[in-house]
């Protein structure tokens, strides 16, 4: 899965007031234009839109709905991404078919849940819930990893200096995340120059950083690190530069990947590669300096069991300070444990 252009940001619209609703409606109809739904699948993804932004502000006291297209080779589809810091939701079960806590039928999370492809909710007494929806124009076919990313400018920004790939490769895939430095137009292109170059290396994350290191000396410079998965291997090779932050999470342990200090574009550097084990079951995290360093999944019970899209938007929603573009994307191997 990869957005519409390499490295396309998310839309994320906070919803605190009815008017902002409307907005994150505008943003789908939008999308759903540019990514060819027709009537029937367009009027779908708005439906999903209206209500995930009506629950945050009714039901989530404010919050934010992050929209991103889905690319998964011929297939289409759009992810409507809602996040509150508000009360939870106490029944679970009965609110994601329809039926809400007080006994009467709910339009809200029952009729997202069926207009999707693809449903997860996650939430917390007290901390708040994350709702993930996607709808697909053309339905993805399987694949052996599981993924989800959110990509959002720094606010007051029109355009993301991060960017992100995912990419199939020979038994696998290629994720890069990269960062160009300070924010705006100029640091995106220097993020897309740098992910653009490691095109051009069909295999090898520390080769492709090289490249990438020479194709961003015309520009300002970027962080930058590539993950390849090795999926009969159970292997994942990463090479990475400056302060993209790459993390291994799984049953028996939680694992650093290692990047090196520098920047792609400035200086003389040598990327290195280095090699870990990634078993199915195990998550996967990379993610730019706009998330804060010492997260850690330790206070949300079963969230590391849970869609890697939904990963992602509860720690874009709890650790970052949105002072920066944030990119954070999540991957399982394999089925979830």
């Amino acid at each position: 899965m990869h957005p519409g252009e390499p490295g396309a940001p998310s839309v994320a619209v906070v919803v605190e007031e009815p008017s902002q609703v409307g907005e994150v409606r505008r943003a789908v109809a939008a999308l759903s234009g540019s990514l060819g739904f027709d009537e029937t699948e367009a009027g779908r993804a708005g439906i999903v839109a209206t209500e995930a932004a009506s629950n945050v502000l009714k039901h989530g006291r404010g919050g934010e709905v992050v929209v991103s297209a889905l690319i998964v080779g011929e297939s289409v589809g759009i992810e409507v991404l809602a996040l509150d810091r508000g009360p939870g939701i106490p029944d679970v079960s009965k609110a994601a078919h329809g039926q809400s806590t007080r006994g009467t039928v709910s339009t809200g999370l029952g009729a997202m849940r069926r207009l999707s492809s693809l449903f997860e909710l996650y939430t917390l007494p007290g901390q708040g819930t994350v709702v993930l929806s996607r709808i697909w124009r053309i339905r993805a076919p399987p694949t052996s990893l599981e993924l989800g990313a959110v990509c959002v400018a720094k606010p007051g920004e029109t355009e993301c200096g991060d960017v992100w790939s995912v990419e199939p490769r020979p038994g696998g895939v290629r994720i890069v995340v990269a960062d160009g430095l300070g924010h705006g137009p100029e640091a995106r292109e220097a993020a897309l120059t740098a992910l653009q170059a490691t095109d051009a290396r069909p295999a090898g994350a520390a080769r492709a950083l090289e490249d990438a290191h020479v194709a961003a000396r015309k520009t300002r410079g970027a962080a930058i690190a590539v993950a390849e998965v090795d999926v009969a291997a159970e292997e994942v090779r990463f090479a990475g530069l400056g302060n993209i932050a790459g993390v291994l999470l799984g049953p028996d342990r939680v694992q650093s990947m290692v990047s090196m200090n520098g920047t792609a574009g400035q200086g003389l550097l040598k990327p290195r590669e280095f090699t870990y084990r990634f078993s199915p079951g195990t998550l996967l995290v990379m993610s730019s300096d706009g998330l804060i360093s010492h997260w850690s999944l330790d206070s949300y019970p079963g969230l590391a069991l849970r869609h890697p899209g939904v990963v992602a938007g509860v720690l874009y929603r709890d650790h970052s300070g949105r002072r920066d573009d944030v990119t954070v994307v999540a991957a399982r191997l394999g089925v979830r444990p």
